[in-house]
């Protein structure tokens, strides 16, 4: 068991659909104590869903684009749980109407929105877990992200000019932290039918598109993606940093 005697934070998990909650399948059963964030109408689920899972704990951190949330949020893990050895950002939020209209029409509300929400939070939890001396020797920090921070995809969005803030914040923050021997990576998974995924319009055809092109013609599970996500928080991935890692079956390397 690659994660035995580590503890992981997983911030964002929502339901038995989330990537996040694959992410905490996979740590548990590689051997860590995971401990959870959702919001506050998340929480019954989310406790249901780990009710048979002992190393598994749950915290409420309801709103991260406001700091004292998060910093309620974080000092509580510190109190219960002392210093963690990871910590997984899976969460992102943009407005409806943002994903269902065209990108030119997005309001300075909603960019600011879903740049708050889903890149800058991972900035601000980062610092926090740090300045709170909560993270423990060669911990590992792990964002998720998708291809639309890459290419233009129809519904993505806003969304995909917030991941690809998210993705160059983890290089300057990979550059910040590396002084401290602390690692942070994202992991660009491969579309999967989640809750958020229902506001993406046409969402199912982008999965047809993905099994009939990738190289391995299928789409990626939140198995596979909580695998990989075990990896980066393990001492098997001590040399990698500041990395975008594509778990989507090839689909970002083919052409036409």
């Amino acid at each position: 068991m690659i994660l035995k005697d580590k503890k992981v934070v997983i911030m964002g998990v929502r339901n038995k659909w989330s990537i996040a909650w694959g992410a905490v399948q996979s740590a548990c059963n590689q051997g860590a104590e995971v401990i959870c964030t959702c919001s506050e109408d998340s929480l019954e689920k989310v406790k249901e869903l780990v009710k048979d899972m002992p190393k598994v704990s749950v915290y409420v951190c309801n709103n991260v684009s406001i700091d004292e949330d998060i910093d309620n949020c974080l000092e509580e893990i510190k109190k219960n749980h002392g210093k963690v050895d990871g910590i997984l950002h899976a969460i992102a939020h943009a407005n409806t109407e943002d994903l269902r209209n065209d990108f030119i029409l997005t309001s300075r509300e909603g960019y600011a929105h879903a740049q708050d929400v889903s890149s800058y939070s991972l900035v601000a939890i980062t610092r926090m877990a740090k300045e709170k001396e909560m993270l423990n020797e060669g911990a590992s920090i792990v964002a998720y992200t998708y291809y639309g921070s890459e290419k233009a995809i129809e519904g993505y969005n806003v969304m995909g000019v917030a991941k690809a803030a998210l993705e160059a914040s983890i290089r300057y923050l990979a550059k910040d932290l590396g002084k401290e021997g602390y690692r942070i990576n994202g992991i660009s998974a491969g579309p999967i039918k989640t809750l958020s995924a229902k506001g993406i319009k046409d969402f199912g055809s982008i999965l047809d598109i993905v099994e009939e092109r990738a190289p391995l013609h299928r789409n990626v599970t939140i198995q596979e993606v909580g695998d990989a996500t075990a990896f980066l928080f393990s001492n098997l991935s001590s040399a990698i940093t500041g990395e975008i890692i594509h778990v989507d079956n090839g689909f970002s390397v083919v052409g036409v």
